[in-house]
């Protein structure tokens, strides 16, 4: 951890700058109206041509931004800087010309960093593969509860630029961060920042785990109350150890066990701090219970105590945490109880679209007919069938790369028996819930935790999980 005094951007002059918008879409429309508000020439490019690109691009030209669709590649003449949306690979065409020419690339995160004004509210930062958007949510919960005036912002559906430039006043904002967010805002410093955990992801954006971490790690720089790590995920703390920060700036971890001097941990069933106390080798805060966690489930409670730890460095007492906690309710399709079924649970974690996810879901319940399937993006299933294997009641594959799942389980857990449904049709979950009750006995949890993508069967998670339930209630009817 070096340390260093950042010192703040100073304001642009955006009129008559010609800058470059990579890509339509949720971050890309209200870019090119924001610089285009402050007298920018602005020029949004886009690859594709179609009805709905058509539509967005004649409402931007109405305000006399000059659009160019089904060329995203080539740069235009004059351009001074690049905005993109986050979902554009770094090796496109366009920005490497953009390189050539000497030019700065920003993302939507970086445009806001800079827009903020002199007093703009500081950022509490999340990233990690998994658990970001809960932490977030929880985060604001507490900081709510300390009576500050907040926002859950950024990767999350509340766009960064409304928020720093809406007329909403704020103390603080809580700010969820993608890998490729990250990847385009080099001058982002927060207060504060955390990394839940990595695992293998978005690989084939980045390119490698190595680029992904980084990418990852560049939430640290400069922050300047704390770096709060994983203790279960070492690599968390490597990137810690690597960032750039003001003086005086903490590594605070946090831990599923005893916590040891400058981390936040359990200890008998209550969630207490060891960062932000007098004498932290002697004292220890209490927080929260575990039961004010909704749901208790291991990961979650780690996303609490990583929410925990940010409230913390800003200041805030403890007493919020707790309130904040048990305020906080969690977004549909994670972890949530849909039903009791002849005294077996029904529980909907469609969210869990990766290994990582599924393997913290897994960990929740003792013994579990698992329901799991759809599209890998690549991802291998070894390793998440090794450390559940112990749990399976039963498992009921779904989905287009069903098969590298089974194979995994062939070789980890033969014992265990399978059911493979090689059907995508609408009623596919309704008998991948019956085949699963057959499986389960009093006492098992039915899980929906896919460890893959929605997209072959569902048009998103939130749709697979509604499915799921709704095959539940007619299971239960």
């Amino acid at each position: 951890m070096g340390s260093r005094k950042v010192t703040s951007s100073e304001p642009l002059d955006w009129q008559g700058k010609h800058v470059t918008v990579a890509g339509l879409g949720v971050s890309g429309i209200p870019a090119a109206k924001v610089l285009h508000a402050r007298g920018a020439n602005v020029t949004v490019v886009n690859d594709g041509d179609d009805a709905r690109a058509r539509e967005q691009a004649a409402e931007l030209e109405a305000l006399g931004i000059t659009v160019r669709l089904g060329d995203g590649a080539t740069l235009p003449e004059g351009s001074e800087l690049v905005v993109t949306a986050p979902g554009w690979k770094p090796d496109k065409p366009l920005f490497a010309a953009a390189r050539e020419a000497g030019l700065e690339i920003w993302g939507d995160v970086e445009l806001a960093w800079r827009l903020r004004g002199p007093d703009a509210a500081p950022w509490l930062a999340i990233t990690g593969t998994n658990g970001k958007t809960t932490t977030t949510q929880m985060l604001a919960s507490i900081l709510k509860a300390a009576g500050l005036r907040t926002a859950a912002v950024g990767n999350i559906g509340v766009s960064l630029l409304d928020a720093v430039l809406g007329d909403e006043q704020y103390d603080v904002l809580a700010v969820e961060l993608s890998s490729y967010q990250l990847h385009w805002a080099p001058s982002l410093r927060a207060h504060s920042a955390a990394v839940l955990n990595l695992a293998p992801d978005h690989l084939d954006w980045h390119g490698s785990m190595e680029a992904y971490a980084a990418d990852k790690g560049r939430i640290y720089e400069g922050n300047r109350v704390a770096c709060v790590y994983n203790v279960a995920d070492k690599a968390t703390e490597d990137l810690v150890r690597e960032a750039d920060v003001e003086e005086g700036c903490r590594a605070v971890g946090f831990t599923l066990g005893t916590p040891g001097p400058s981390q936040l941990g359990v200890v008998e069933g209550i969630l207490v701090d060891r960062a932000f106390v007098e004498d932290r080798h002697k004292n220890a805060q209490e927080l929260a219970e575990i039961s004010d966690v909704h749901p208790p489930a291991p990961h979650n409670i780690a996303n609490a105590l990583a929410a925990a730890a940010l409230a913390r460095a800003f200041g805030v007492p403890a007493r919020a945490v707790r309130d904040g906690l048990r305020d906080f309710t969690p977004d549909a399709h994670r972890i949530a109880h849909v039903a009791d079924v002849d005294a077996v649970a029904y529980v909907d974690d469609s969210k869990a679209t990766n290994t990582h996810a599924a393997e913290a879901s897994l960990a929740a319940y003792e013994s579990i007919v698992w329901i799991a399937g759809g599209l890998a993006k690549g991802a291998t299933f070894d390793e998440l069938v090794t450390k559940s294997a112990k749990r399976l009641r039963g498992v009921v594959l779904i989905g287009q790369d069903r098969a590298l799942i089974r194979e995994a389980l062939a070789r980890h857990a033969p014992e265990v028996p399978v059911v493979d449904l090689d059907r995508t049709d609408t009623g596919a979950m309704l008998a991948a819930v019956q085949e699963a009750s057959r499986l389960a006995v009093a006492g098992d949890t039915v899980l929906l935790a896919p460890a893959c993508a929605s997209m072959d069967m569902f048009a998103n998670y939130n749709k697979r999980g509604d499915a799921f339930a709704e095959a539940v209630r007619e299971l239960g009817s």
